[in-house]
Formats: C-alpha cells, structure tokens, sequence
C-alpha cells in the first residue's frame, strides 16, 4: 500500500515551449482521466529563443495554496479498522498501514508487559505498569486512526474486514485480562494455602511439648487461622480452616487423651477461653466441648493429689465448683472427700498414725478451702480425725522411742484441744519424753494416767543456786515444779559443793514440797536461761520408799571448760531419814 498526497490532480496554465520553439498554452488540464493528446508530427524543433526571461531553473512559485481535495472513499471506516487493531495492543494497524517501525514498538512495549506481569503474582501488576502500557495503547489506536484516514488500504472490501478483525482481536486484551486475574487469583489462593500449611506445621512442633512452653506457637497458629478466616473468607484455605481448628484443639487437648489430667487442666482452661477471641460459628461445636473435658480434668487430678501434707486438691476442686457446680464430677467431690477422711481416720488406730494424721490434716485443710455448703459436715469430721491423731502420734513416737518427737506432738496437743480429756495425760507424757530424751530409762513405760493410792512421802527440794530451776519428776506420779532463784547464793567450787552446799545456817533457801508414791523415779533438773544458760541440766533417778522423808539440794559448781565433768548421781540410794542426795550442777 502506497501514500497518497490526498490531492486530485490540479491543472495549471504554464508557458511552455513547443518543438518549433514556439511557445504554446497548455489549456486547462482536466484530471487524470482526461483526453490523452496526439503524438507530435515530427522531432521538436528549435526556433529562436524567446525574447523574455530564460525558462531554465526552478518554477515561480502558485500564486495561491494548493486546494485540499477530500479524504479516499472509505478513510474512515479504514481509520476505525486501524484503531481498532492497534487498541488490541498487537500493532496490526500499523502493520496493515506499513508502519512496521511503530508495529514493532507496540510489540516491545507488550512485551514488556508481559515480562513484568508474568508469572502471575497473588498482588497482580503494579499500578503504574498498567496505567504507562493503557496509555501507550489508546495512543497508539488514535496514531494508528489517523494514518488511516489519509491513506489508501486498497480494495473496498479491507477496510470492513480490518474493522471486523479489530473487533475480534479485542478479545485478546479481554481474554488476557480476565486469563490473568484468573491465574492471579491462583497465587493467591496458593499464597493462602500455603500460610494455612505454615499455621499446621507450627502445631505439629507444638503437639510434642508441654503446653507451657508450647504456648506461644499454638498461640501464632492460632492468629494464622484466624485471619485467614476474617481477612479471605471466600478463599480455600478459609474453608479449610474449621477442619484445621479440630486438629488444633485435638493437639492442645492431647494430654486429656492421654488420661494425663493434671497435665489437661491448663491447656483445656486455655481451649475454654478461645470463644473469647475466635468468632464462636468459626468454632462451632468446638465452643463447647472443653467442658466437659475440663470439669472431669479438675475432679480427676484433684481427686490424685488428696491425703498429703498440704491442702492438695483444693484449687482443683474449688475450681470445679465454682466453674461447673451442677456437672457430674462436681456432684462428686464431696462424697470423695468423706470417703478418704473416714480412711484416713480408721488409720489412725493403726501402726502408722503419724502419716495418717499428716492426710487428715491435709484432707482438713482442702476441705477448709471449699465452699462449705457444697462439702458439708466434712470439716468437723476432718477436725477431729486430726486432734485424735494427734494424741496417737504423740503416743506411738513415745512408744517409739523419739522422745524429742513425742514431746513436740503432745505440747502441741495439749495447748491447742485444752478441753480434751485427753490433755492432762498428755502432759503427763510430753515431761516423761523429756525426761527420756536425756535418761531413756525414763522412757520405758507410759506415765500412769491415775494416781496411785496409798502412802506418800515428802520429798523438800531446797534451791542452793543463783538462777531459778525447773524439776521434771515421773514414776508413778509425774509432774514438774519450779524453784525461784537463791538471790543470796553463790556458786561453788568442785571441792566444796556437795559439803556446804544448803548448809548455810540462817539462809531461806526456795523450795518446793513434793508428795510422793513409793516407788522409782526420774528427774530432770533444768537450769534458766539468759545469765544461767550455760549452767547444765541434768537427770538422776531415785527409788523412793515407804517411810522416809527426802530432802534434795540443788546448786551450781564453777568450773572451767578444762574440768572434767561431775558425774551424775547413782541411779539407786539407801534411803534415809534425812535426805535424798544432793542435786549439782555445773558451769
């Protein structure tokens, strides 16, 4: 296809000169389609030349513009052809115009495009890529129509079809576009799937911890899903989601499957609290369901850690009333707890009172922490198993030969059950450890609970020392007594002790009276504290008989650290009228 100038050809009136050389006028020339001249007669000839200005050289110029002739028949429906085929972003108007240098930029620039939006990415093309390659095309279409219009295809039939080839290859942008979204939307939906498989994976490496460290990886799978189901709810993953969510609380809930229920009370509390923060028709059925796992968690590890020392099962079982009062192992704990304290109180009589007194003080104490209107009657009976097990442990230490022990078990009885009939005895029993715990023979037979009957006889105890001093007396009576300090009484060398010792004449020594059974004791002599800690105690054992009136002298005897130790006095004396042996101590 050639261009056309657009213009008819004009005729013009031009001197000229003729073979003769003379000069002749051309008429007014018709258009290309005009009579055709005959052929000259002969050879032009060549006459004089002409009188005026030489005819050689470049033409005057017209003495007006040029007239613009019409556009070709059918310029438009060509123009419209050409648009057409360059909106299409192939450059086939320029190429059916010849333009081959602009076809090929439009092939570049599509290509450019292409390299830039393929493969398809989940975020499409950048926006000014699309807006720099819209324009380039709506130019190249309005550059390629207006070409058309002052050229000449050829053949009235190509610029229909060319039009009509435009038409159809629109569908090439179209089709690509929606080809692209489609394939946009993949990655995207790819892109999804993929996070969902990211969310997966982090419970998988959470599933095998304890849930306290695995906590936060559940927590970020969690977020995962949740935002695939807020932010793409259309997408496949999101549809996905509600089958990952039951996976998600199997693998939380997984030491509940394992009948670990101590270990199911944190993580099941965890999957109870999730309708808070997860949208509950995302849940579903989920919502609900800890529940009843948690509530039977709670009674079951609750109901493994009674009987010990301490208050064990009290913040499961209280959690289990509180949160699910009217469930089946609610209804439980109270006849479980009656249950082990009556266990635990029949145990009491056993070999093992001690350990069995330990559970009941612990069964009180989670008893103590419930709602009592929930539990009740059972506090009382957890009370007094523990104040009777109480006197048997102390009792059965004695026995034992822990007197140390024993004296500890029953002073603590004796103080806290004053009104037990039980507590005078005791004492009785917590002097007789103490005696024991420094002369075992004192140990061998429990204090009697009674009081013998007949004759007794007067033992003085006269103090002969500067500090106040406690005696611990048991035999077939048992009691203690106290004498104040001798503030005017000194203490005594080794030497002199037993010979001066209450001897002074005109001194008022302290002394207590006692009155005795017949029969064999022990004592302990328990010096104060503060300035006279230092002094010793000691023990000593007497027999003592009908008829006789005793007498002991406590006192003290100075001596230093390189001394050797006095010896404690013998065990069995001949009685006399007069006197007990003395009583020393030493410093």
């Amino acid at each position: 296809m050639s261009a056309d100038d657009g213009r008819g050809a004009a005729g013009q009136d031009a001197g000229g000169q003729g073979a003769d050389g003379r000069g002749q006028g051309a008429a007014s020339g018709a258009g290309a389609g005009g009579a055709v001249p005959p052929p000259p007669a002969g050879p032009p000839g060549f006459g004089s030349p002409p009188s005026g200005p030489s005819s050689f050289g470049a033409p005057p110029p017209p003495d007006r513009p040029p007239a613009v002739g019409p556009p070709p028949a059918g310029a438009g429906l060509r123009a419209v052809g050409a648009g057409l085929l360059n909106l299409s972003g192939l450059g086939l108007g320029y190429a059916l115009l010849g333009r081959w240098g602009r076809a090929v930029a439009c092939w570049v620039a599509t290509g450019v495009l292409l390299l830039v939006a393929l493969p398809a990415e989940p975020d499409g093309v950048p926006a000014r890529w699309v807006v720099v390659y819209g324009v380039l095309v709506v130019l190249a279409a309005v550059d390629g129509g207006r070409i058309a219009l002052r050229s000449a295809v050829g053949g009235s039939w190509r610029p229909v079809v060319a039009v009509g080839l435009g038409v159809v290859l629109l569908a090439v942008p179209a089709g690509g576009v929606v080809a692209y979204g489609a394939a946009r939307d993949e990655a995207r939906e790819e892109m999804l799937l993929d996070r969902l498989e990211s969310g997966d994976r982090r419970v998988a490496a959470a599933a095998g911890q304890p849930f306290g460290a695995a906590k936060g990886e559940y927590e970020k799978a969690l977020d995962v899903y949740r935002a695939l189901d807020r932010d793409h709810p259309g997408s496949r993953a999101a549809g996905l989601v509600p089958e990952r969510l039951k996976d998600y609380y199997d693998a939380v809930s997984s030491p509940y499957a394992d009948k670990r229920h101590c270990q199911a009370v944190e993580p099941l509390t965890y999957l109870r609290s999730l309708p808070g923060t997860v949208d509950r028709k995302l849940l579903g059925e989920l919502a609900e369901w800890p529940d009843g796992p948690l509530a039977e968690s709670l009674y079951a590890c609750g109901v493994s850690r009674l009987g010990g020392g301490s208050s064990g099962g009290a913040a499961e079982f209280g959690e289990l009333l509180r949160t699910f009062p009217e469930s089946a192992p609610a209804r439980q704990v109270a006849p479980v707890l009656g249950e082990r304290i009556d266990g635990r109180v029949a145990e009491v009589k056993g070999d093992d009172p001690c350990a069995a007194v330990e559970a009941l003080r612990g069964l009180r104490t989670t008893v103590a922490a419930l709602p009592a209107q929930q539990v009740p009657g059972l506090s009382a009976k957890a009370g007094k198993g523990v104040q009777d097990g109480d006197y048997a442990c102390g009792v059965d230490r004695f026995e034992e030969g822990e007197f140390s022990q024993a004296k500890l078990t029953l002073d603590r009885f004796a103080r806290t059950y004053r009104s037990d009939g039980r507590a005078a005895q005791a004492r009785k029993i917590a002097i007789a450890a103490e005696i024991a715990a420094a002369r075992p023979a004192a140990g061998k037979r429990l204090p009697p609970s009674g009081n013998p009957g007949g004759p007794r006889m007067e033992l003085v105890i006269s103090n002969d020392a500067p500090n106040g001093v406690e005696v611990l007396y048991t035999g077939p009576v048992t009691g203690t007594v106290t004498l104040k300090p001798c503030g005017d009484c000194k203490r005594y060398s080794a030497a002199t002790g037993s010979t001066r010792a209450c001897k002074v004449s005109g001194r008022n020594y302290p002394k207590a009276r006692l009155q005795l059974p017949a029969g064999d004791y022990h004592f302990l002599y328990k010096h104060g504290t503060g300035a006279s800690s230092r002094v010793d105690s000691y023990a000593a054992g007497s027999k003592v008989r009908p008829g006789y009136t005793y007498t002991s002298c406590t006192y003290v005897i100075e001596r230093s650290l390189l001394e050797p130790r006095l010896p404690t006095l013998p065990d069995l004396l001949e009685p006399t009228s007069l006197s007990l042996p003395r009583a020393g101590s030493s410093r």
